[in-house]
């Protein structure tokens, strides 16, 4: 499945886009996070959450439950918020 890596996680994937294996958005990241070692624990905290800062789209809907089943032909797209005063 293509996920779109945005620009504050591409130290861990060096490229904008990659592949990841899974049922549900939850297999996917820990698909990523075999990838890419360390890279799920900047999406999701301790209580097995996406943080806050980070938007996660399948296709065209956000999405905020790791338990989101997904088809093999879903992009999945991770934004990570801006902030700032």
């Amino acid at each position: 499945m293509k996920v779109i890596i945005p620009t504050q996680l591409r130290s861990y994937t060096q490229a904008t886009e990659v592949q990841a294996n899974g049922n549900t958005l939850a297999e996917i990241l820990k698909d990523l996070d075999n990838q890419f070692p360390g890279i799920r624990f900047r999406m999701v905290n301790e209580q097995d959450l996406i943080r806050e800062h980070i938007l996660v789209f399948v296709n065209t809907g956000s999405v905020r439950s790791l338990d989101v089943e997904l088809q093999p032909d879903d992009v999945i797209r991770i934004v990570g918020a801006l902030s700032g005063g």
